[in-house]
């Protein structure tokens, strides 16, 4: 699902954000407590980006995971940063002069949050509302994967779409990118994920094929399909277009090479390229995102939970003059 994003510099911005979190809640059909969790959540999370990250951003959108289904929500500035995360996170601390129970408010109406902050970097939040589930005592222990898609400023709908399935002992991940944005765009990403699904049980060459031939009737995407089998310690890649697929392991980046071309409309021979990996990330970004994004500046990135992770790099790396989606998988 596309991602609401908000951006909060004053006053006015708390509000949207509340009311993104909430028209969310009442679409999805939480009960009025839950929807009050997610309301106060909403509110400390963008009134601290205004009193102590001069400004950002939320990004508020439903998520579905093998723990959980909910809404969460993404605070993301660029301000000072945090040294000391633990202590952030304590009531009573604030360095603005104010009472400083806002992000311990947060923890106690979360079903899960995590947060990511370097001095002089800025820091990103992530809290997750589960309807009538208790707070979660520690993350996730399984691997997981995330991410964030974010339609164009003005666009009503996003014209990328990320999407993951498990099946077998495999995981597979795919982003699309359709071409331009808006509804032409947004429907030939809608129906990559359709076929996506539909042939999933087919090598990701084929698949990619199958993806290929059911958009000639759209206006075509960039697509990308990353697989990763732990019992052979290998990721197979296969793209067409400009859907980047990044590999970090121990810090080290490795790109993976995608086809030029466009699904739907014209390709090469769609290639399967194999790649060694046995623990760390898996990225796959539209070119939303610029190329050369880096992790150098984020130490201990990888500890963080997925959709951390890709919202980090889409605060600092996006465009902004097109949709942007960044999904990571983790193991």
């Amino acid at each position: 699902m596309m991602m609401k994003s908000v951006g909060v510099n004053d006053p006015s911005g708390v509000a949207e954000a509340r009311r993104a979190a909430t028209d969310l809640a009442q679409r999805l059909g939480f009960n009025e407590t839950d929807k009050g969790k997610l309301a106060l959540v909403a509110t400390e999370l963008s009134t601290n980006l205004v009193k102590h990250g001069s400004g950002g951003e939320i990004l508020v959108g439903a998520y579905e995971d093998s723990e959980s289904q909910g809404i969460e929500i993404l605070a993301l500035d660029k301000g000072p940063g945090m040294s000391n995360v633990a202590a952030c996170l304590e009531d009573g601390y604030s360095s603005a002069g104010t009472a400083g129970r806002g992000l311990g408010a947060v923890i106690r109406q979360s079903h899960f949050i995590d947060i990511g902050s370097w001095p002089g970097v800025g820091t990103a939040v992530l809290a997750r509302v589960a309807p009538g589930a208790a707070p979660l005592v520690k993350p996730p222990t399984v691997p997981t994967w995330g991410g964030v898609s974010v339609a164009k400023a003005g666009e009503e709908v996003c014209g990328d779409a990320l999407s993951v399935s498990d099946a077998g002992n495999v995981r597979t991940l795919l982003v699309v990118d359709g071409l331009g944005h808006g509804p032409e765009a947004a429907e030939a990403a809608v129906e990559a994920v359709r076929l996506f699904h539909r042939y999933n049980g087919n090598t990701i060459a084929n698949l990619l094929d199958y993806i290929h031939g059911g958009l000639r009737s759209t206006r075509g995407a960039a697509v990308s399909v990353a697989r990763f089998d732990p019992a052979t310690k290998n990721v197979s890649f296969s793209g067409i277009g400009n859907v980047a697929g990044v590999i970090i392991t121990a810090g080290e980046t490795k790109r993976m090479v995608s086809m030029a071309g466009t699904a739907g409309f014209n390709t090469r021979k769609i290639r399967t390229f194999d790649y060694p990996f046995s623990h760390g990330l898996i990225v796959l970004h539209s070119d939303g995102l610029a190329s050369s994004w880096t992790v150098d500046r984020y130490p201990n990135l990888a500890a963080l939970h997925p959709s951390l992770i890709a919202a980090i790099l889409y605060r600092d790396f996006t465009r902004v003059r097109d949709d942007a989606t960044v999904l990571v998988g983790k193991w």
